[in-house]
Parts: C-alpha cells; sequence; structure tokens
C-alpha cells in the first residue's frame, strides 16, 4: 500500500469521473487512485504542459489556457469549463493551486459538483491564518504569541513587532508552501521582509494580507495528519517530522519523528482532532505545529488539503490518502477507529528539485531530462513523480522533479534504503538536489536525530559544497576512473577494480577492494577527474589557469526567472547589501545585492526581462 502497487479490493460506488485541478506529481498520484477504483479521470493542462505525464495517464485532457498559471491551473472560469465540457462529477485539486481556495469550492458547489476536499466553512476558517489562530484558541489548543489581526503597512508592522519582540515572522495570511514568509530580527528587516512578503503573497495566491506573530527559535517542525468524515467522526494519522527545510521549504520529512514520545504523540493528535472538528472538518487535513526543546508545541497553521509529504504517512498506517478523501467526498463514513492507526515501521521522503544545490541550498534550474531512471527496481523504494525522460523543467512551475521514499522496519533500514536509492538515481540534463540530499541522510547528526528547522545554516554555515572525499575515497574514485581507461597505482598504493564494465549504462555497480560501490559517470556529488599520460601531466603544470571572474564589480543571474524591479540606474552609488534588482523563480522572489560600496556603471535588465543563469544584470565601477 505504501508503494501504490494495487491491492485486491471491492470499492464502493463513488464517482463515474473525477477532473483533477492539478499538474505534475500529484495529479499523478491522484490519477493513480482513481484507476485503482474504477473511476475516469480528466486532466487540464496548460499549453506547454499538453504532453506532460499527468495528460498521457488520464483518460481525458483539457488545455485551460497558457503557461503562467494565472492564466491556466488558476482560471477558474476555463477549469469550470473543463467540468461542463467533461461532464466531471468531481474535482480533486491536490495541493496548491486551488486547493485551498474557498471561491473555487463555492463555485462548485453552485454547479453541483462535488469537491474533494472540506467544505467552503473550513477552507474560510483555517486558509485565514488569523482567524484560524483564534478559533485554534478557542479550541484550546496551544498557540504561538503574536498579533491577531492584518497588518496594513510597512510601519504598523515595525510598531506590531517592537510589541512582540524580535524575532518576528511575517507571513502571508492565505499563504503556504514557504511563500510569503520572511523571519525579521529588526525595524529594516519588518519592512524589508512586509515589502517582500507581501509581492509574494499577491503573486501566489492572489492575497497581498499579512500577520506577525513571534518567532519561535530552533524549533523543530511536525505535523499532524488527520482525518474526518461527515458523520463527525475524525482519527489523527500520527506525525510527519518536516525539520529539515531551506527557506521555509520542507527539504527531508520522515514518519515517525524520532523526537516525540507516546504521551506527546497523543497530546499534539488529540488537539488536531479538536481543532478539525471545531470547524466541522471532512477530508484529509494537516495540522502543522512548532515544537521547542522542551516538547512545548505550538499550532502554527492548518492546510486542508492533502500534504505534499503524504506518502510517507501512507507507508506507516496503510491508508491511501487520496482513496479515503474520495470516500468522504462521497459521504461515506470511517471505517476506522483511533485504535486501528499503527505506526508500522519507518517512513522517509526526500524531495527532488531541479534545483542547485551549491546556491542558498538550492536555486532553481531548468532543462530537459536528457536521461532520467527511477531506482524502482530496489525493493521498498516509492517515487511519485510526474516527468519522464524528455520532459522540460521550465521557469513557470514548481521544480520539484519527484518525491523520493524508503520505507523500512526500523529508521536505520529505511535511512540504508534511502542511501541505496540516491546512488541509483539518474537524473541528466538539469542540476538537481541529490547531491545534497545524500548528504544530510548520512550526516552523524541527522542520524541521530538531532534536528532543527536551522540544521542546514547549522550544519553548512558557508553553504552546502559537496561531499568532502577522504584520503580512501579519493583512491577509489580515481582507481576506477583509471580502469576505465587502463590498469593503475594510486599513490603508490594498488587498488582492485572489478566489475561488470557497460559504459552505455548510466550506472556503473563496481567492487573496490572488496567494497560494493554504485557510481555514475556524470555528476551526482561529482568530481572532476582526469587521467593523463605522465608527459601530459608534466605539462599540465606548466598551462597559465584561469583567472576568476571579479564578482564584486558585476552582478549576474544566479537562476532563471524574470525581473521583477530595478532598484538602481547608472550613476547611483550603492552601498554593501544594498538591493539593486529582484528576480522571480518558480513563484519565490530573490532580492539581489551590492556586494560592495561602487557607483553603477551599467544595468542590463529592466523589470518585465527573463534571464537566464549566469545573466549579466549590473556592472559596478
Amino acid at each position: 500500500r505504501c508503494l501504490n502497487r494495487p491491492v485486491p479490493f471491492s470499492f464502493p460506488q463513488t464517482f463515474d469521473k473525477i477532473l483533477i485541478a492539478n499538474r505534475g506529481e500529484i495529479a499523478c498520484r491522484v490519477i493513480k487512485t482513481c484507476k485503482k477504483m474504477g473511476i475516469k479521470t480528466v486532466a487540464v493542462h496548460s499549453d506547454v504542459d499538453s504532453s506532460a505525464v499527468h495528460v498521457k495517464m488520464a483518460d481525458e485532457a483539457v488545455c485551460v489556457g497558457p503557461a503562467p498559471t494565472s492564466k491556466s491551473y488558476l482560471n477558474m472560469d476555463a477549469i469550470m469549463n473543463a467540468i461542463k465540457q467533461t461532464g466531471a462529477q468531481a474535482v480533486h485539486p491536490g495541493y496548491g493551486f486551488l486547493s485551498e481556495n474557498k471561491e473555487f469550492a463555492k463555485r462548485l458547489e453552485a454547479e453541483g459538483v462535488t469537491f474533494i476536499g472540506p467544505d467552503t466553512h473550513a477552507i474560510q476558517a483555517m486558509g485565514d491564518k488569523i482567524e484560524s489562530k483564534l478559533i485554534a484558541k478557542a479550541a484550546k489548543v496551544n498557540t504561538i504569541p503574536g498579533f491577531d489581526g492584518v497588518v496594513k503597512d510597512a510601519e504598523e508592522a515595525v510598531k506590531i513587532a517592537g510589541e512582540i519582540g524580535y524575532p518576528v515572522m511575517i507571513k502571508a495570511s492565505a499563504g503556504g508552501g514557504g511563500k510569503g514568509m520572511r523571519i525579521a530580527w529588526n525595524d529594516e528587516e519588518t519592512r524589508e521582509g512586509f515589502r517582500f512578503s507581501s509581492q509574494e503573497a499577491a503573486s501566489s495566491f492572489g492575497d497581498d494580507r499579512l500577520l506577525i506573530e513571534k518567532f519561535i527559535d530552533n524549533p523543530r517542525h511536525i505535523e499532524i495528519q488527520v482525518l474526518a468524515d461527515k458523520h463527525g467522526n475524525a482519527l489523527w494519522l500520527n506525525e510527519r517530522e518536516c525539520s529539515i527545510q531551506r527557506r521555509n521549504q520542507k527539504v527531508v520529512e520522515e514518519a515517525p519523528s524520532t523526537f516525540l514520545d507516546p504521551d506527546t504523540r497523543r497530546a499534539m493528535g488529540e488537539q488536531a482532532v479538536s481543532l478539525a472538528k471545531a470547524v466541522k472538518y471532512s477530508s484529509a487535513g494537516t495540522v502543522e505545529f512548532l515544537v521547542d526543546t522542551k516538547k512545548n508545541f505550538y499550532f502554527l497553521e492548518m492546510n486542508t488539503r492533502l500534504q505534499v509529504e503524504h506518502p510517507i504517512t501512507e507507508c506507516i498506517t496503510g491508508l491511501d490518502l487520496v482513496q479515503q478523501m474520495i470516500l468522504i467526498a462521497k459521504g461515506y463514513k470511517l471505517q476506522q477507529k483511533q485504535s486501528d492507526i499503527p505506526i508500522n515501521g519507518w517512513a522517509i521522503e526526500s524531495r527532488v528539485y531541479a534545483e542547485d544545490p551549491y546556491k542558498s541550498f538550492g536555486l532553481p534550474s531548468i532543462g530537459r531530462l536528457s536521461q532520467y531512471q527511477e531506482p524502482l527496481d530496489l525493493p521498498n523504494v516509492r517515487v511519485d513523480s510526474g516527468i519522464q525522460e524528455g520532459s522540460d523543467i521550465s521557469i513557470y512551475y514548481d521544480p520539484m522533479i519527484s518525491k523520493l521514499v524508503t520505507y523500512g522496519k526500523t529508521r536505520e533500514e529505511a535511512l540504508k534504503k534511502m542511501e541505496e536509492a540516491l546512488d541509483n538515481y539518474v537524473i541528466r540534463g538539469v542540476t538537481h538536489n541529490i547531491p545534497l540530499l545524500r548528504e544530510i541522510i548520512v550526516h552523524p547528526r541527522f542520524v541521530s536525530g538531532d534536528i532543527s528547522t536551522k540544521f542546514l545554516p547549522e550544519v553548512y554555515p558557508d553553504g552546502f559544497k559537496g561531499h568532502m572525499l577522504t584520503a580512501g575515497e579519493r583512491r577509489e574514485l580515481l582507481a576506477t576512473a583509471a580502469a576505465l581507461y587502463v590498469a593503475v597505482e594510486i599513490d603508490g598504493e594498488k587498488v582492485e577494480v572489478s566489475g561488470e564494465w557497460n559504459l552505455a549504462s548510466a550506472l556503473l555497480p563496481i567492487t573496490i577492494n572488496g567494497k560494493h560501490r554504485n557510481l555514475q559517470v556524470y555528476k551526482h556529488t561529482y568530481f572532476k577527474l582526469r587521467v593523463l599520460s605522465k608527459l601530459a601531466a608534466y605539462l599540465r603544470k606548466h598551462m597559465p589557469e584561469k583567472i576568476p571572474e571579479d564578482t564584486s564589480s558585476i552582478l549576474r543571474s544566479p537562476m532563471p526567472g524574470s525581473v521583477v524591479a530595478v532598484s538602481v540606474k547608472p550613476g547611483d552609488n550603492v552601498a554593501e547589501g544594498q538591493e539593486i534588482c529582484v528576480i522571480e523563480a518558480m513563484k519565490m522572489q530573490n532580492s539581489m545585492t551590492a556586494a560592495k560600496t561602487a557607483k553603477v556603471k551599467s544595468v542590463h535588465c529592466k523589470a518585465g526581462d527573463t534571464v537566464g543563469e549566469g545573466d549579466l544584470l549590473v556592472e559596478l565601477e
């Protein structure tokens, strides 16, 4: 069940046809369960997604507009027309896009189409972070100290932050997924955070309202999965540990958490269910908590949709959450009691992104997947993806390639399986974050469970630099490269390398001094190796080295995206750290700043321009 393999089962009658108002891996995930239940599916897509995997998997497909999300996947009129055109009886919204949009749910209800999710009251109540906090307090759920209202402008934000006490978290009232969120440690950061958060919130959710609350320093991010039906029954399906994050977005998740004891787990679960019942919630939902070092937990928000990381809960409980959502939407009662919900084994999810992990732990990368091979031949490995060899990763959508999930009877077993799965995952054509994922899961702090939301900046204070080779690993790697070329000694020591050499294969399973290794003749955490003759090695010493570019005087785009704003013009004087321009990529805004105090020599971009990675933006004197 964790691995989404067909289970012989007679499903009760639900819907004849469901439209999935989403794209990518989550659309594919929903279609898989619909097929299992004998339900026909309709995919919607933008014009650039016409050959996408979810479009091919569905029984029918309707184009709902051009590439920008506002004109396609957020285009309610076009999606409503697709529903009428295909006769779909229900809509599954997936996550993101319209999944927590009460207007969409209302329009479906008015047309007699079932929304596979909670009712509009629950979406409204929990989707608004301000209202949800008030309801949580009334339901006796632990909450974070903060301002219970909408912040009008940047100066009011500064005033409120001063009253609460720094540090504070500024975040979009209608937000989620790390978008529209900023941490501020002083007045200036509050003003800047207010501006960026409101712009991101408007871009991602069409709602720029913000709230401010106390920032809990060094917390864990632990969430509770809930499931509730239309008959007043509600369950908590244990927790998910989601503390490994970058820019408030999750990178690695696991279930259960190493940190929770049974009493804390029960208390969190009961509060989550209490909140769900307070808003008459029905469907799958997630209550997120921040947990401090003393196991005090505070309500963060409730996501009234299927969560990205739901597969790890499916692994340890044996429940198909999409199936449960469909049954609940049709009006069926939950078949399980709280005592029926187990914790069987351990599951870990790595979010595989088309991102460069060496830049701020992951700035978006675009391109075409020239070679793509999922490690599905390994046991207890699940890959939720919506792409295939030849797919394009574009600037228009989230850069996620897949969710790689491994399962084991113990955490140690699940981690070893994840290590093996990452080593066997072949992705070429785009830069990806597997090198970072691979380092996280073997890091002693992660292995011991000593984690918090600050894990990445604490473990890699100067940014992620890749795997540092030991002397032994260096010899092994050099020996492998040499063995592909010719047998040789490394540093005066013999290294035995053997294996079935198939240079047409993306993976190279070999044995080095009796140890089994899986290598790729390409790049995960990649190391540039050269096999040279003695003469070439001698002559190389005399070759001039390329002088690196003076990055303090030249500002280049670190990623592909669009220019939102340019704050300077030629002749302006700028201070070190001053904002020069803002680049938006995959719906995240990034402030580009001056590396030194200087005069602006030339500006090579303007608002609205599309830029590629490495494009020249601004030159300083």
